[in-house]
């Protein structure tokens, strides 16, 4: 081949290459527009589905909402595909289609009568922190997954115990005593990670202990104040609930701590009506967080990157300063799926994975995902409120507040609202401990709920009876 052959056919090479990059770009700009749109979309729905009591229109809308999730993870990973067209992307993604089509079918044939907009919520968080960890890191977003495939399928099971074993309200103290050893395995076997001995190692598997115990927390919690809300009960089962919080303050994770400590406090003065406990319990709050900053050498160190990342950010402020800087660089829209570099943030998967979706998918996107979380607290404090046993109440509002105070807590600390308390985004955050419990959160709550339902169905259906019966006796 001569030499003016080899350099047209490396311009029609050029050439063609150019094209398929500007068919590339063009194709993830255009993809975060249709995916903010499909988002905001479906959040609307998420506090606009109950607007009247058309049953009909309420199944369209949640039809609507699935149909609206599936597009966005197809978007999503076909982007992702785009960016390193390494077809692992691909089978992964069938995988995770699969995962999504068989949770939102199996469980309303489980759950019959439950939320729905509180499992298309599930879902799409879930979704969301798949498309979000797999850009970041695929190995982290495979066991995500599996992890997240396990729970639900034994979360299936959930109502069946549920209505087989009416009696969970009976264990109070056992509850108490479990969730005391469990956090105290820490000290025998704990690992420390990141300034807080929160861990246990097993082999290649990590266990956070204080993920599972604050679900039987609740239910220690409820059902103690349940029976009782006496000077001498409700001093008892406060000196325990100390505990619990004390010992997560000498394993340093103070993030979890502050989730028991707020939890127990709306427990207690829900269930006895006296604002003299509330006021009380929030004085002592304030005094043992001043006692945490003088005593713990890593709470100082995010209190200063808190009020000042910019000074320090070569130390302590550098993944506040990350993280602020990566939201700002979004903007609005983002700057598109693979297009940013939140691998530069710190443990962005876990910790400030809620600063990742800003850069890339837009604020926009982000705000719609706290309002995504907010709604699933909505529909659970409404769940609690439709409750008939108290313990049941007790336990679905102390799960709702454990939820959207964590959610709290994460998007604080990423945005700089409150120094960084180390927890996860639930739900979007990579970690199976975390994606495991919260997951079985939901699955409790949507559980008592659909109990609930039947037994209000079977009361109402014995009161008819009766007054058919007497209807009868008066005719005859």
């Amino acid at each position: 081949m001569d030499k003016q052959g080899a350099v047209e056919k490396l311009g029609r090479w050029l050439g063609n290459y150019n094209a398929v990059g500007v068919a590339h770009t063009v194709a993830v700009e255009l993809s975060k527009y249709i995916i903010i749109v499909l988002f905001a979309i479906y959040t609307w729905h998420c506090f606009t589905v109950f607007l009247g009591r058309n049953v009909e229109r309420q199944e369209r809308i949640y039809q609507r909402q699935k149909k609206m999730m599936f597009a966005i993870h197809f978007i999503c990973s076909l982007v992702l595909f785009l960016n390193s067209l390494e077809f692992k992307i691909l089978l992964f993604y069938l995988a995770q289609l699969a995962f999504l089509v068989f949770v939102s079918r199996a469980y309303p044939f489980v759950y019959e009568g439950m939320s729905r907009t509180v499992l298309n919520n599930m879902l799409m968080l879930l979704m969301i922190g798949f498309v979000m960890i797999e850009r970041l890191n695929t190995a982290y977003a495979v066991r995500q997954m599996v992890f997240a495939a396990g729970i639900c399928v034994i979360g299936l099971f959930i109502p069946y115990m549920i209505e087989r074993f009416p009696y969970f309200d009976r264990f109070g103290w056992f509850y108490a005593i479990g969730g005391l050893v469990l956090l105290g395995l820490v000290f025998v076997i704990g690992k420390e990670v990141y300034g807080a001995r929160n861990w246990i190692v097993i082999g290649g598997f990590a266990l956070q202990p204080s993920e599972f115990v604050k679900i039987i927390y609740v239910f220690f919690a409820a059902a103690l104040l349940a029976r009782a809300a006496d000077f001498g009960n409700v001093v008892k089962v406060t000196v325990t609930a100390a505990i619990h919080v004390l010992i997560l303050v000498a394993e340093k994770d103070l993030g979890a701590a502050l989730i028991f400590f707020v939890t127990y406090l709306v427990i207690l003065y829900v269930s006895s009506e006296n604002l003299l406990y509330l006021l009380l319990g929030l004085a002592a709050g304030g005094i043992a967080s001043v006692g945490a900053y003088q005593l713990f050498d890593h709470v100082k160190v995010r209190v200063a990157a808190w009020q000042d990342p910019w000074g320090t950010i070569d130390s302590q402020g550098y993944q506040v300063a990350q993280s602020l800087f990566a939201i700002g660089t979004g903007g609005w829209f983002g700057m598109g799926l693979g297009q940013g570099l939140p691998g530069k943030i710190p443990v962005a998967e876990s910790d400030f994975i809620f600063a990742a979706i800003a850069e890339e998918l837009g604020v926009f996107f982000a705000v719609c995902v706290v309002l995504v979380e907010v709604s699933c607290f909505v529909m659970f404090v409404n769940i609690a409120l439709k409750m008939t046993r108290r313990f049941y109440k007790l336990t679905a509002l102390g799960l709702s507040v454990e939820y959207i105070f964590q959610t709290f807590l994460t998007i604080g600390g990423v945005t700089k609202f409150i120094p960084s308390t180390g927890v996860t985004l639930p739900l979007v955050s990579y970690g199976g401990s975390s994606v495991i419990s919260t997951v079985i959160l939901f699955s409790i709550i949507q559980g008592m709920y659909v109990l609930n339902k039947e037994e209000a169905e079977g009361n109402d259906s014995k009161a008819r009876k009766k007054q058919g019966t007497r209807r009868k006796s008066k005719e005859s």
